[in-house]
């Protein structure tokens, strides 16, 4: 089981996400509706694209009066967010996501978040492992983690994707990760999970999209390869990019050499972007992202 990174101080903590037309006094309207009910900013992070007209985007951490409880500072918000036009998104740090996992045959960037998640440093739950192959099954057994193996094939995708539904359903899963999950999931799946699917693509995007990208880097003769962390979109590998690395090549690397490379930027890649969405310091605006540091 992961290790909570909280401590006792930190269990009436909150984070508040704002975006919205820019425009003078947004910050003082936030900053005076914490003040009044007792809350203690312990950190403040605002972007704005163009002061003139812009947009505006900020994230608050805050620690909550004893006497206040965050449902009723909840409905409060929802007041000040219908005048002034806020999309937000206001929650308990102490209160864990729920986090599936889905796999193929490559296992790596699959290791990387079980052993951060048992470290203690994924604080998230993670209630199930879904993969079209049964070849992680006992590792991910081991960590005492459900796993459940749905092939998949033109035949019986809908069928497939229906039974992986159900299983969210029921796990009450609040996102997915696309550990290498190298199989295309259907319009109507992701539809249903808007900014919720964060996938890893052996790429740095927007170069080689789609399948083999080691091969076509490879082909290329390219000196930098890398990977990207995104949110799934009905796009092919053209979602929210929500981070991304890259690591130095050579012309004496082979394809397979390549590919050894770049599973160890796929993997810290993806945990970085994994424990950002944790922490809520992610805004979806568009098909871009603002990432604010922790």
């Amino acid at each position: 089981m992961g290790v909570s990174t909280l401590s006792d101080k930190q269990l009436n903590r909150a984070r508040l996400l704002v975006s919205c037309l820019d425009r003078p006094g947004i910050v003082s309207v936030l900053s005076t509706f914490l003040f009044k009910r007792g809350a203690n900013i312990v950190q403040s992070d605002q972007y704005s694209t163009d002061p003139a007209g812009g947009m505006f985007f900020m994230r608050i951490e805050f620690d909550l009066h004893e006497d206040d409880t965050f449902q009723q500072m909840n409905e409060q918000f929802t007041e000040i967010a219908s005048q002034f036009q806020l999309h937000w998104q206001l929650s308990l740090a102490r209160k864990k996501k729920k986090m599936a996992i889905f796999v193929s045959k490559e296992d790596h960037c699959l290791m990387e978040l079980l052993w951060k998640w048992r470290a203690g440093e994924l604080d998230v739950d993670i209630p199930l492992v879904i993969s079209n192959h049964p070849d992680s099954k006992q590792v991910v057994e081991n960590y005492g983690i459900p796993f459940y193996h749905i092939p998949v094939n033109k035949e019986n995708k809908l069928e497939a994707e229906t039974k992986m539904m159900k299983l969210l359903q029921q796990a009450e899963i609040d996102f997915s990760v696309l550990a290498r999950y190298m199989q295309i999931l259907s319009p109507s799946f992701v539809e249903r999970f808007p900014d919720r699917i964060i996938n890893i693509h052996h790429s740095f995007l927007p170069a080689f999209i789609g399948a083999n990208p080691y091969a076509k880097a490879f082909e290329r003769g390219v000196k930098l390869i890398g990977a990207t962390a995104h949110y799934v979109t009905n796009d092919l590998d053209e979602g929210p990019i929500i981070e991304q690395d890259v690591i130095r090549s050579h012309h004496r690397y082979s394809s397979d050499e390549l590919r050894v490379l770049g599973r160890n930027v796929e993997r810290t890649t993806l945990a970085r972007a994994v424990r950002w969405h944790i922490d809520d310091q992610v805004i979806v605006h568009g098909n871009k992202t603002i990432v604010f540091s922790s």
